[in-house]
């Protein structure tokens, strides 16, 4: 069975951000809520460099964030930034391959105020 149909689903459903880069920091992959919001700012950033979006303070730590991913098959996520204005926290993810090699890495923007919606409330 070919799981990446049902992979390819959960990411997209998602709503938070994700961003999902290969190791020369492309960005390979945007869900649908990330492609909202970098086209309501008429960014097109799906294969283009990641580092391009950042300033030089960032992507000194993105790529220190890679270097340690790729010291240890355990470190896998790193907590980024939490912008209080919008109440969400980053992260920097590793992704590796079956054989836990290090084959890229995601962004992923979780925003943190409750969900007020009611349970199953499928109206």
């Amino acid at each position: 069975m070919d799981l990446s149909v049902y992979f390819k689903s959960l990411i997209d459903v998602d709503d938070t951000a994700i961003i999902i880069c290969d190791l020369n920091h492309i960005i390979i992959y945007m869900n649908n809520f990330a492609k909202d919001i970098y086209k309501k700012k008429n960014l097109d950033l799906l294969g283009s460099n990641l580092l391009n979006c950042h300033n030089e303070e960032s992507k000194e730590k993105i790529l220190k964030v890679v270097e340690w991913f790729k010291k240890d098959i355990n470190n896998n996520i790193v907590h980024t930034f939490y912008n209080e204005k919008q109440n969400k926290d980053g992260y920097m993810i590793a992704l590796r391959d079956d054989n836990y090699n290090l084959i890229g890495y995601y962004e992923k923007h979780e925003y943190r105020n409750r969900d007020l919606k009611p349970f199953y409330d499928l109206n």
